[in-house]
């Protein structure tokens, strides 16, 4: 289905004007410059998902709707994308957008590390929706022998939910991205580079260098405080309809 443009343009576009105009009519202030932490995070989702009634689907797919909005924001060169995916929710926050970028015509790779015992029930939707597209999945160990590299990597790996250290293959997964990156290639981190803490910033091992992260809702604490901040690159905070 080449050709299908994403985001801000055809359907996506449509779907955020509309969006965007529900909450102007409703006077719904949906933005502010609050810091969360990734424990606040994470309750105002489930007050989202279960006070309120929005499917986790939903703000998943808003999620990867604002992340390919910045991926095609002009800073990225997408010839060879390749999003590199956690079992937990960020990880299917980066399948969903590796789908849209696959259905816009782009050259994308997915890669999966952890254990897929534990991949979360929205992340093993995401993966079967990606699926049922054709969208290439690859092996991480093939990645790193390839000699052409990608262009563009997309870290979706730990999302606010990861706290401690990078070990086994997501530790290969993070000095994967930062050599490579390392070669001239930009990434995108979402929500928060994977090996920083969402709630102090901290850093116990190893994490992710990014060009850019396009966090939602509301910043995190991680990304505003030393070390974390430094490692964030340009913070793009871009409202999926989660409010506090």
């Amino acid at each position: 289905m080449k050709g299908i443009a994403t985001s801000r343009q055809a359907y996506g576009e449509a779907m955020w004007n509309y969006y965007e105009h529900l909450c102007r009519k409703c006077g719904i202030s949906k933005m502010d410059e609050r810091i969360v932490t990734g424990e606040e995070m994470k309750r105002l989702d489930r007050q989202t998902i279960e006070g309120h009634g929005v499917p986790s689907l939903v703000l998943m797919e808003r999620a990867a709707l604002a992340a390919v909005d910045v991926l095609l924001s002009g800073g990225f060169d997408l010839e060879r994308v390749t999003v590199i995916c956690g079992p937990g929710n960020n990880g299917g926050d980066g399948i969903a957008v590796a789908r849209l970028l696959h259905l816009a015509g782009r050259n994308v790779t997915l890669i999966f590390v952890g254990d897929p015992e534990k991949r979360s029930e929205e992340t093993r939707r995401q993966q079967g929706i990606a699926g049922s597209y054709g969208l290439p999945v690859g092996a991480l160990a093939q990645a790193m022998n390839r000699a052409e590299g990608p262009t563009t990597l997309v870290d979706a790996i730990f999302g606010i939910g990861g706290v401690r250290a990078p070990a086994g293959n997501f530790l290969e997964a993070v000095r994967y991205i930062n050599a490579t990156r390392a070669t001239g290639a930009k990434v995108l981190a979402i929500d928060i580079p994977s090996g920083v803490c969402a709630d102090t910033g901290g850093v116990p091992g190893e994490a992710v260098s990014a060009d850019a992260t396009v966090t939602f809702a509301y910043k995190k604490a991680g990304l505003a405080s030393p070390p974390g901040n430094s490692f964030a690159g340009e913070v793009f905070v871009k409202d999926i309809g989660i409010y506090a």
